[in-house]
């Protein structure tokens, strides 16, 4: 017996639903590469985003190292001026010491006596010199420790040479040079 169909409306209507189902299917997979291509594209702006506030911070870090830099290359100096001033501001206290020392000690010098070398370190005072005779430098010695500006001597040598007919000593001494409360107050 044929086969006869008499509904062809279902034959048709399968076609369509297929037809239907590829074009829903090919939509699908074209929204869900169009999907995947806007997260792509999304995550690719905010990377880039990302990318540009990294350069920007980088190049404040890089302003900022500078200026911290010269903020310390400025401490430095500002250091070494301040221990310039300190050194100025010393010897500008040491000056009325000096002139005292001079004239205490040209006050204090006996006859006889001649001084050939003086060294001050310190507060120290190394002074040489040539006496008639070593009671000379005794003499030294006793007006040195009664003396305002001077104190502490100390004999380190006294040697007797001859020159020519006559004899004289040869002689090291330390002194220590005294400061006042009126010097110190001068200097303020």
């Amino acid at each position: 017996m044929p086969r006869i169909n008499l509904l062809p409306w279902r034959e048709e209507e399968r076609k369509r639903r297929q037809r239907d189902f590829g074009v829903a299917t090919a939509g699908a997979v074209v929204a869900g590469i169009a999907v995947v291509m806007g997260i792509i594209f999304a995550y690719s702006q905010m990377i880039s985003n990302q990318e540009a506030r990294n350069q920007r911070l980088r190049a404040e870090i890089a302003e900022l190292d500078k200026s911290i830099e010269e903020i310390s290359t400025l401490e430095r100096q500002k250091d070494r001026l301040i221990a310039r001033m300190e050194i100025i501001e010393q010897l500008q206290k040491s000056r009325p010491e000096i002139v005292h020392l001079f004239d205490e000690i040209a006050r204090e010098m006996p006859e006889g006596v001649y001084l050939t070398g003086m060294k001050q370190t310190g507060s120290r005072v190394e002074v040489q010199g040539v006496a008639q005779s070593s009671t000379r430098v005794s003499a030294l010695m006793r007006q040195v420790d009664a003396s305002e500006w001077l104190s502490d001597p100390e004999v380190q040598k006294v040697e007797t040479t001859t020159s020519g007919a006559s004899r004289q000593a040869e002689f090291t001494v330390y002194l220590k040079q005294v400061r006042t409360d009126a010097d110190a107050e001068d200097m303020e």
